[in-house]
């Protein structure tokens, strides 16, 4: 079903510009704001084809969300974007009071996130961003988890209303999923079935888990495999089946344990069909420097091996 051995590999954050200048051609009341790293998040792309619809503010987050702010009250719908650790840390205030609370038609949409980031180190690896934006009231957080995903969950943001945080990444990684496929906000996508674990990933986790799956199989042990690309609205129905279908539920993320992932699934297990759970994440820790992300996956233990031995550590109790 998947091509494991050798994957197409493309970035996530090309998708997101992609769909921003398909974008710019049905939509003229589009504008975006960039946060001094265009080339990066490759807003440029967008700048290029639409100079008079793009904005740099330069290194100034709290301004970026304020300005996207005030353009989604005149009319306008504003993408604002930069690295997901300065898109969520250092506009909070401004993401909280100006956006949510007011339900502004504001995009943040932020790259580098997690641990793909490596080289930049503990500064840039944005762990908490996803916590950081479930918790506020009227903000939808999408996590796609490839290339395609990225592409039709910025395009379904932006044509929905009311904010949106967009979470995705810079290296290549595998590109698995249906580009015809729609996006579907608050709908998990069970990608295989199985019923002795269930494996809900989100993002760059989700090839993971698509891998260790495959590893699983070869031992006898079935292995189901969730896209969870949002994380709020949570999808209660499909982790209610997860947890009466299957003995337990391990969620994979490239995020602090506490608030993100995790955190949504335990809660709707807790309160609706409490069952074994675990999770693969950041485990109270900041990050660090790192050439290839894949070795700090290994080293912070959230890579396809972890999964595996975390099912096998569970099925032999």
């Amino acid at each position: 079903m998947y091509n494991i051995e050798e994957p197409e590999l493309k970035e996530t954050r090309q998708g997101f510009a992609d769909a921003l200048v398909e974008l710019g051609k049905e939509l003229p009341e589009l504008v975006v704001l960039g946060g001094d790293v265009t080339g990066s998040v490759k807003t440029n792309l967008f700048r290029d084809a639409y100079p008079d619809r793009f904005i740099s503010v330069g290194i100034a987050e709290q301004d970026m969300i304020g300005t996207a702010a005030g353009l989604a009250l005149a009319g306008k719908i504003p993408v604002a974007s930069t690295y997901g650790e300065f898109a969520t840390g250092r506009p909070f205030d401004q993401i909280r009071q100006s956006v949510a609370y007011a339900k502004m038609n504001v995009k943040i949409c932020a790259s580098h996130c997690g641990i793909t980031v490596g080289p930049d180190g503990a500064t840039h690896q944005s762990f908490e961003d996803v916590g950081i934006m479930r918790i506020l009231p009227n903000m939808t957080v999408l996590t796609p988890c490839d290339y395609n995903e990225t592409f039709n969950a910025v395009r379904t943001a932006i044509k929905s209303k009311g904010p949106f945080y967009v979470r995705f990444y810079r290296e290549k990684s595998p590109n698995f999923t249906d580009i015809k496929k729609e996006f579907k906000i608050g709908k998990a996508d069970t990608l295989i079935d199985g019923n002795d674990v269930t494996l809900m990933a989100s993002g760059l986790m989700v090839w993971e888990a698509i891998v260790a799956s495959e590893m699983l199989k070869k031992d006898g042990i079935s292995a189901r495999v969730v896209n969870v690309n949002t994380i709020k609205p949570i999808d209660k129905e499909t982790i209610i089946k997860c947890a009466e279908e299957t003995d337990l539920i391990i969620t994979c993320e490239d995020h602090q344990w506490m608030c993100g992932l995790f955190g949504a699934v335990a809660e709707v297990v807790a309160l609706y069909h409490p069952v074994k759970m675990d999770y693969i994440a950041i485990d109270d820790t900041f990050g660090e420097s790192g050439i290839f992300f894949s070795e700090l996956m290994s080293k912070y233990k959230i890579d396809r091996t972890a999964i595996y031995n975390k099912v096998k550590s569970h099925l032999k109790k």
